[in-house]
């Protein structure tokens, strides 16, 4: 289950999966043999013993009942007898044993019994010389043979010494063969398909910041893995697994330049420092700290590249300090979640209904395809991701639009069904530290110019203001969402259901990062503070 867990978050790939299946497969069958076998020897020793002493007593009963012999005679000739009888009995107790060690060591190993063995045992020169040595201070004992274990001994020692040479013998040849090969073999052309390829998310690294992936500085975090986990968290917050982020280098960038590409095309580009850090003041004042004076890439905010001794008196000045993978992965981010819509393909969101729940299959085979096609799914989820809210509650989704295609087919509308359904979501996420959702309004007449500017029916309502009305628009939503800023205020632009999504096509071209809900997102039990009024 982990393995499969950790395949469906893309952390491993296909291939490694298969990998650790394997090794899982085989470790228990490897201890499942063990177990077994150990059962079974554990028996044959107790049998033994008991035999042994079962031995032990009817010899001397049976000396001294039957023939009439002194209990200390008895008890020499019988236990005398009966150690003989033991050490004959061990030998098929120990050819058992060896038995039994040699199925544990095949068991999940596929091949034939004698092939394995023989490849296992031949893996381990070291072997046989610990088991000739053993053979010559065997033969050295009184009363043992020498000849036999000397004979063994020496095999097993020529065993130990030709091996390693044979084993480094067949290493060159192969090493040979495969530079013959491929001297022979002639160079064959890139497929040309190969040039249509298309790189989802690519980042690209100038020469100077390869150090961030190979061998970041002292207190930075290395770069491929504040991207692997930077997966997990979009993952966890959004619903949506993003690509694989590839990473390439640039000889055509500068130095300290990295660039984000999102299907080929750049969206976001930064100039860092890899071997200093980025200090910036959440409060806004200017910094005395010496250093190089820059922009933060991500946010455009004012910072400072300092050495690292001075990350401890940034820290005190109450300074935020980043370190440079950081900054990048904190920009990539921010393009990714503004780019999700148009990340999200087919072919995902049909593994997005995959991978939900067994419990929810029956939701999904009621809704696609016989309510809403899998590709009209789609634009509403991109509907939703282009805005940020979470998609984690994919059944709360399919039951929205499964509602909302009962009375209409427009994806708009649907769309803004689904809003409603997922208001308790809406309303938590733009709620702040103090518990409640600050809001701007929109007043009577805005709301009465924009439901009148709404031109034509279903799927070609569109909007249709007069240009000096819509720059009048932005000009006043503008300066009233740049005076609550300046009080570090965050607000909400609150509108009537009907236009909420034509008031925020408009808003989120001067004002992306602005949240704009109509009141069926407001769940009941939310806390509202409004603060002014368009």
């Amino acid at each position: 289950m982990a393995i499969d867990a950790d395949l469906s978050s893309g952390l491993i790939d296909e291939q490694t999966a298969k990998k650790r299946r394997k090794e899982l497969e085989d470790e228990a069958s490897f201890y499942g043999s063990m177990d077994g076998a150990s059962k079974f020897v554990k028996g044959d020793a107790v049998a033994g013993l008991a035999i042994t002493a079962i031995n032990i007593v009817g010899g001397i009963i049976i000396g001294s009942v039957r023939h009439d012999m002194p209990f200390m005679d008895a008890a020499d000739t019988f236990v005398k007898l009966t150690v003989g009888d033991g050490l004959v009995s061990q030998i098929p107790a120990l050819i058992i044993s060896i038995s039994a060690g040699l199925l544990v060591t095949k068991a999940g190993v596929s091949g034939a019994t004698d092939k394995v063995l023989a490849q296992q045992i031949g893996a381990y020169p070291a072997a046989f010389g610990l088991t000739a040595t053993l053979l010559v201070a065997l033969s050295l004992l009184p009363g043992m043979p020498m000849a036999p274990f000397l004979g063994m001994a020496a095999a097993a020692g020529y065993a130990a010494w030709s091996l390693p040479r044979k084993r480094k013998a067949e290493e060159a040849a192969r090493v040979a063969a495969e530079a013959q090969q491929a001297e022979a073999a002639p160079v064959a052309d890139e497929p040309i398909s190969t040039a249509l390829a298309l790189d989802l998310i690519r980042l690209e690294l100038g020469y100077g910041l390869l150090v961030l992936i190979n061998q970041p500085p002292p207190g930075s975090h290395r770069l491929t893995d504040q991207i692997r986990g930077l997966r997990r968290q979009i993952a966890n917050e959004i619903g949506f697994i993003m690509p694989a982020v590839r990473i390439q280098d640039n000889l055509q960038l500068a130095p300290n330049t990295y660039v984000i590409r999102v299907k080929e095309i750049e969206a976001g580009r930064g100039d860092i420092r890899p071997a200093m850090l980025l200090v910036m003041d959440p409060r806004g004042d200017a910094m005395s700290l010496p250093g190089e004076q820059t922009v933060e890439p991500t946010f455009g905010l004012p910072a400072i590249w300092v050495e690292p001794t001075y990350r401890e008196e940034a820290l005190f000045r109450g300074y935020t300090v980043v370190d440079p993978s950081t900054v990048v992965t904190t920009h990539l981010t921010e393009v990714i979640k503004d780019n999700m819509a148009e990340l999200l393909s087919y072919t995902e969101t049909q593994k997005l209904l995959d991978e939900m729940d067994r419990s929810h299959q029956k939701l999904v085979a009621d809704v696609i395809p016989t309510q809403i096609t899998l590709g009209g799914l789609q634009r509403v989820i991109q509907n939703l991701l282009a805005e940020r809210v979470s998609v984690r509650d994919m059944a709360g989704i399919l039951e929205g639009v499964s509602e909302a295609c009962t009375q209409t087919r427009n994806i708009t509308q649907i769309t803004e069904h689904v809003r409603s359904r997922l208001a308790r979501q809406i309303s938590d996420s733009n709620t702040n530290e103090l518990g409640f959702i600050p809001l701007i309004t929109l007043s009577p007449d805005w709301e009465h110019a924009f439901a009148e500017s709404l031109v034509g029916e279903g799927d070609d309502r569109q909007l249709a203001m007069a240009p000096s009305q819509l720059q009048q628009f932005i000009t006043v939503v503008r300066q009233t969402f740049e005076r609550h800023a300046m009080m570090g205020e965050a607000p909400v632009l609150l509108t009537s259901p009907a236009i909420r999504p034509y008031v925020r096509s408009i808003v989120e071209r001067f004002r992306p990062t602005t949240t704009v809900m109509s009141q069926n997102e407001i769940h009941p039990k939310a806390k509202i503070k409004t603060l002014g009024q368009i």
